[in-house]
């Protein structure tokens, strides 16, 4: 990280900047171009360890290239603010944000329901009572986390 003075070292204000986000952006390999997918997410965090849950329909490129190469990064940002300093004409902007990569795979069927309640917690601080009719028709995928790093330029 080239400004290491806006880095976010403490794990625990990561997770914080990441409960904040209400996007994810997971980029996949291609042989030519990453594709990248902004999805609502979910997080559950263990022992020091972020995993990352996701929803889809039951078919579609992301499914494709996750098949051939299961690694992937991510990227979520939040609070965004344009900071103008009209005597200097200068302008910023103020932003938190997290950058990582793991390794996807699909949740399995036994396991979807509880992805679902992580995914809806994020949204719905309080438990949301969604239509357990839509599981079968809703692939679910996570990410393992392996490496995150977190930055912040407020100011303040």
């Amino acid at each position: 990280m080239r400004r290491n003075d806006r880095e976010i070292k403490e794990f625990e204000n990561i997770v914080s900047v990441m409960e904040k986000c209400d996007v994810c952006r997971l980029a996949f390999n291609t042989e030519d171009y990453p594709y990248i997918l902004p999805l609502n997410f979910g997080m559950e965090i263990e022992d020091g360890k972020v995993t990352l849950y996701f929803h889809g329909a039951n078919e579609g490129r992301k499914y494709e290239l996750m098949a051939k190469d299961n690694r992937v990064c991510f990227e979520m940002d939040c609070s965004h603010r344009l900071v103008t300093d009209e005597e200097s004409g200068n302008c910023t902007m103020e932003y938190e944000s997290v950058i990582g990569q793991g390794l996807v795979e699909i949740v399995p069927d036994e396991e979807k329901y509880n992805a679902l309640c992580i995914l809806m917690k994020h949204y719905h601080k309080e438990e949301f009572p969604f239509n357990k009719n839509i599981i079968p028709q809703t692939t679910l995928f996570k990410v393992t986390v392996n490496k995150v790093t977190g930055k912040r330029r407020m100011k303040n």
